[in-house]
């Protein structure tokens, strides 16, 4: 694979811009190599010349090339780098030198476009680094925190002194907040993660070092060493390490029902230490995942200056080749000696991250911790591929086998297989929208993939846990047989002369196979994607219980996707009255008579919509922003437009009927508006892509004004919903059917670039990791409040 490819690929999504522009600096160069061509003589004399250059090295009657100046007088006569210091910062500029031959603009031009990404790299890097310091510099205090908290939980009579006592008589401990004043200076540079050790250095952890290397020791350091800060960082050495816990309160993020249920009626979301088991537990959890960020941060922050250097040095040697100058050694030494060439910080970082993992979180087991601060990319299986084909093939077949049974049996011409597939059919059709659900949301990650949207990260899956478009086809093609096999089984065991004795038993096969799916979803081993099941499921139960959870993107997301799926939710509320009050053994389905049945009717339709506009008022209370209660109205109106509809289509009469009309109206065009404008983030009459965005991921604009018109029709189909339709029933149920299927490829064609206008906003702000609260609050200085 090519450099240029490679790099494109190995880019951090979210941080394209900051990146080396390698392909302008590619057109410049092509530049230069079209300019010299032209210049050159025609193909026969550059044949010869080429045959003469060949020869002349071997000839030994080349005057000139005993007079060549050495390869560093060459260099130096080719370009000279000076560097200007601004803003504290170094920013380098580079003449060069032969700008008066022919062609020396071109090339003037290469070295201006090298120097602007260089000193853009740089400063990112830069930027990007103070960030990690800065970090590393609270992490430090709120492990102080965890540790102080742990021995106080332990030994709730431990006052300092005995930490005192060891420091005074220089005797190194284990416990890890015994600070003593370091024998010689192990500290490093202000902010970095401090895990420097004095140990006693005993033979064995020697010869283990011998053995496994320095990275074994490093963990015995750790096990037996005393870690200790600088003296301007956190507090004296000598100071009494259980006074932490007097300067520090738990941060009460309210992400459960309780915590919101206790922050409404407190003045401060901040909750004195108990000291509990329960309390260290939750702590340490919160402290995990904020390390393992940090460790992902560095991570990419490493990869990040390794792929630039890459490119540089490349970009560098095309030159040579190209120009037949020598500048890559005079350049490529002023790029190493910058800030992006010198990982020596990363590094240390990287280590000391490390071992403080290991060390408190992983019980000084580094195989298991590495599992965690590294955990393995997610492979691809053939048996992922094969069983998606065989579904997909078997799903095609049973759908023929369905259809022809039908047709055989004649169903739809009699007025008694009419009535039947109405009372069926229903109980079928939520695994008809889950399945096509489900399927849209494979498309969609598919070409989220293929424009390379960060899409794990924005729905924050775990690491290695993210399920690929052929994972979730195979598990939409997977329901779809176990839907239309009961579906052809019921219709087998219901029409044939031998099964006319079992009749009730027969209609419990919907009942058995919505348990089949349950039981699976819910299912507590580590089979068929727990890992995503557990998430849906999380999610599935924030929404639910809307707005006593913290309101992530995912569960937003999920929220839009219910409100597109509400005659499914509506087949749930047939299943329990059609199993519940008995209607499935009198073989027809008569819940519309409950009056139970219809007041659900109505708060069913309602609820999606009801519990995304909780989320806005949830997200308006949070995060003082006033689009969210713009949002929230919108909702508030398409709950209007959903109660008079449903009314109408239960009560009849033409004053419902315009009632339904306008409200569904105005709610068609907000929420149209508010898709496109900004859900999608297009509509921009001033950027430079005329009524769409500045950055677009897809390349064809077409297809931007694709969707844009898809999503105007498709919710004008949305409205057809109101009008009266004069048709049999079962003609009804199947426009009925097609017209909640459209709403469906609607909604799955607004994630995809939901989803796109997220990403290209997290590009924006260069937001590539997730943003997880710390558990303790400092209060003792104005400083610690920012923490």
């Amino acid at each position: 694979m090519k450099f240029g490819k490679q790099f494109k690929q190995q880019k951090v999504p979210e941080w394209t811009d900051a990146y080396m522009e390698y392909n302008g600096l590619k057109r410049i160069l092509g530049e230069i190599l079209q300019y010299k061509q032209s210049r050159q003589p025609s193909t026969p004399l550059r044949a010869v010349h080429h045959k003469l250059t060949l020869h002349r090295p071997f000839s030994g009657l080349n005057p000139q090339s005993t007079n060549l100046p050495s390869k560093g007088d060459i260099e130096d006569q080719v370009i000279e780098v000076n560097t200007s210091p601004q803003d504290a910062r170094k920013f380098y500029k580079t003449e060069f030198l032969r700008e008066s031959e022919e062609g020396g603009e071109l090339e003037a031009k290469f070295f201006k476009k090298l120097d602007e990404e260089l000193n853009k790299v740089n400063t990112f890097y830069k930027d990007k680094l103070e960030e990690m310091k800065h970090e590393a510099h609270l992490l430090n205090k709120q492990m102080d925190a965890l540790i102080a908290l742990r021995i106080k939980m332990e030994n709730p009579d431990f006052d300092g002194s005995d930490a005192k006592k060891t420091c005074d008589t220089g005797v190194v401990t284990t416990n890890p907040l015994k600070r003593c004043s370091p024998s010689r200076d192990t500290t490093s540079g202000r902010g970095h993660m401090e895990l420097t050790i004095e140990v006693d250095r005993r033979t064995d952890y020697e010869q283990e070092e011998s053995t496994h290397g320095p990275e074994l020791h490093e963990v015995h350091a750790t096990n037996y060493g005393n870690a200790h800060q600088e003296k301007d960082n956190l507090t004296d050495y000598n100071e009494d390490p259980m006074k932490v816990l007097e300067r520090v309160k738990i941060n009460n993020s309210l992400k459960s029902p309780l915590s919101t249920i206790k922050g409404v009626f407190k003045d401060s979301k901040e909750e004195e230490l108990s000291f509990k088991k329960e309390e260290v537990k939750k702590v340490e959890e919160r402290l995990r995942v904020v390390l393992i960020e940090f460790y992902q941060k560095l991570l990419l922050l490493k990869h990040y200056s390794y792929m630039n250097l890459a490119a540089f040095s490349k970009i560098m040697k095309k030159y040579e080749k190209i120009s037949s100058r020598r500048a890559s050694r005079s350049y490529m030494k002023i790029v190493d000696n910058s800030c992006l060439g010198n990982s020596d910080e990363v590094n240390s970082l990287l280590e000391r991250a490390e071992a403080t993992f290991i060390k408190h979180f992983a019980k000084s087991n580094r195989r298991e911790g590495m599992k965690s601060l590294r955990p393995k990319a997610k492979r691809e299986k053939h048996s992922v591929t094969f069983f998606s084909g065989f579904f997909s093939g078997c799903s095609i077949a049973l759908l023929i086998a369905v259809v022809l049974r039908i047709q055989s049996r004649k169903l739809l011409d009699k007025a008694e297989g009419a009535s039947y597939m109405v009372n069926i059919f229903p109980l079928y059709s939520l695994f008809a929208f889950t399945v096509l659900h489900i399927l849209m949301y494979a498309a969609n990650i598919y070409f989220w993939r293929r424009y390379r949207i960060n899409y794990p990260f924005i729905f924050g899956f775990k690491q290695g846990t993210e399920l690929g478009h052929r994972d979730v086809f195979l598990l939409g093609t997977g329901l779809s047989v176990l839907a239309l096999s009961s579906f052809l089984a019921n219709i087998y065991l219901d029409l044939g002369s031998k099964a006319s004795n079992f009749k009730t038993i027969t209609e419990l096969v919907p009942l058995c196979l919505v348990t089949v799916v349950l039981v699976i979803l819910f299912c507590p081993f580590n089979v068929i994607y727990r890992s995503s099941r557990f998430f849906f499921v999380r999610c599935l139960l924030h929404c639910i219980c809307a707005p006593f959870y913290k309101v992530r993107l995912a569960d937003f997301f999920l929220a839009d996707h219910l409100t597109s799926q509400v005659q499914a939710i509506r087949s749930i509320e047939l299943y329990i009255c059609y199993y519940g009050l008995g209607e499935y053994s009198r073989r027809q389905n008569k819940c519309h008579s409950h009056g139970a049945y219809n007041a659900f009717y109505f708060v069913v339709a309602v609820v999606p919509f009801w519990l995304r506009f909780l989320q806005c008022l949830r997200r308006l209370c949070e995060e003082k922003d006033a689009v969210h209660g713009y949002n929230g109205l919108k909702y508030f109106l398409t709950i209007i437009a959903v109660l008079i509809r449903t009314a109408y289509e239960l009560k009849k009469g033409r004053t419902w009927m315009v009632l339904a009309l306008i409200s569904s109206a105005v709610a068609v065009i907000v929420n149209t508006y508010w898709d496109i404008a900004l859900d999608w983030g297009l509509l921009r009459r001033k950027s430079e892509n005329p009524f769409l965005r500045d950055k677009l991921v897809i390349s064809h604009k077409s297809v931007y004004f694709t969707a844009m018109v898809l999503n105007v029709v498709l919710r004008l189909a949305w409205m057809q919903l109101v009008l009266e339709f004069n048709l049999p029933s079962l003609h009804k149920m199947a426009v009925l059917t097609t017209i909640s299927c459209l709403e469906i490829i609607r909604r799955g064609i607004w994630s995809f670039f939901r989803l796109e206008n997220e990403h290209l906003n997290n590009v924006g702000k260069y937001r590539a990791f997730k943003s997880v609260p710390l558990p303790f609050t400092y209060y003792d200085t104005d400083a610690d409040k920012d923490d």
